[in-house]
């Protein structure tokens, strides 16, 4: 698979370009080309803010136009929130991304365009695309920065080729307890519980230690938290009896 070339068109701070560099370092991709950057290349304003980027800033091509930039591109795509007055596919990140993913896996090379900070990509620009891509932000204030936008990007594409699980508990340090660590706890709230006379009336007894079984099988405690809840009883029982 190769990854999409991230194209910069007419970037005007050297702080924005680093910007991006480490936004698609944080994802995992590399290829930057940079059209006609406004302040020149290199620009170590660039460096500095790619704060441990720099290889991709190092591996960036320079290019004195964009038909250039994207000679080599199969199929490219531009973002923007304007090119209404062009006819073309306009695709969220994430759904452009997911068709970026899918060309890639055919051996096909993929260039995003990214316009200049004041103003964004220009119809021309827009017009040497096959798609658009267009974040749904808020209509009322659609301004985004240069590396707020690769980032968003650069995002998708990375959810779009790795399989990340949506939610994982983290063990600080700790394993899940076992179903018979939690049913010895069980068995000494009940013991305690007895002792202050909390199961009444007994018609009802049955049912409150069902309940209460269900609730310890349900927290998904840790081996720590069992130990705390063990801990926490045979310090009441030492008040009580002291």
């Amino acid at each position: 698979m190769i990854p999409p070339a991230f194209i910069l068109v007419r970037p005007q701070m050297g702080e924005n370009i680093g910007a991006a560099a480490r936004a698609m370092l944080n994802f995992g991709l590399e290829r930057m080309r940079i059209v006609d950057p406004r302040d020149g290349w290199p620009n170590p304003k660039a460096n500095a803010m790619a704060s441990g980027a720099g290889r991709v800033l190092d591996a960036a091509g320079l290019f004195p136009d964009l038909p250039t930039a994207i000679g080599d591109c199969d199929y490219v795509f531009a973002t923007t929130a304007r090119g209404r007055e062009l006819t073309k596919p306009v695709m969220t990140p994430e759904r452009a991304m997911e068709h970026a993913r899918a060309l890639s896996a055919e051996g096909k090379r993929v260039g995003i365009l990214f316009g200049p900070e004041r103003a964004g990509l220009e119809n021309e620009d827009v017009a040497l695309a096959n798609a658009i891509i267009t974040v749904p932000v808020n209509p009322e204030f659609p301004s985004l920065n240069l590396g707020q936008c690769v980032l968003l990007t650069a995002y998708e594409w990375r959810r779009q080729t790795v399989e990340v699980p949506a939610e994982v508990l983290h063990m600080a340090r700790t394993d899940l307890a076992t179903a018979v660590e939690v049913e010895k706890l069980g068995d000494h709230f009940e013991e305690r519980l007895d002792e202050a006379g909390f199961f009444f009336p007994p018609a009802k007894s049955p049912g409150m230690r069902l309940a209460l079984r269900n609730m310890w099988s349900r927290l998904n405690l840790t081996r720590a938290e069992v130990q705390t809840f063990h801990g926490m009883l045979r310090q009441i029982v030492r008040r009580r009896d002291g």
